[in-house]
């Protein structure tokens, strides 16, 4: 998954509290996605729309791909461990 340009995503998410409007809550999502489009979230975000009753207020993104393709490096061969 990492190796298709999957990263770790996070996402700090604030919403509005359904029964108390002026507050805010946060919440963290953190999932693999792809930069930039983001389809995890994006689905995330719509779901959270359509079924949840509080409000989205902000959304703000961290992305960080964990193996970059410098850091992988093809061996051809077998190591044997006794």
């Amino acid at each position: 998954m990492q190796m298709e340009g999957y990263g770790l995503t996070t996402a700090e998410i604030l919403y509005r509290m359904p029964d108390h409007p002026g507050l805010l809550q946060l919440y963290v999502w953190q999932d693999y996605d792809l930069a930039p489009h983001f389809p995890e979230l994006c689905a995330f975000l719509d779901f959270w729309s359509e079924t949840l009753q509080g409000p989205l207020h902000s959304v703000r993104v961290a992305h960080n791909h964990l193996i970059e393709p410098s850091d992988w490096v093809a061996v051809d061969g077998v190591i044997s461990i006794q």
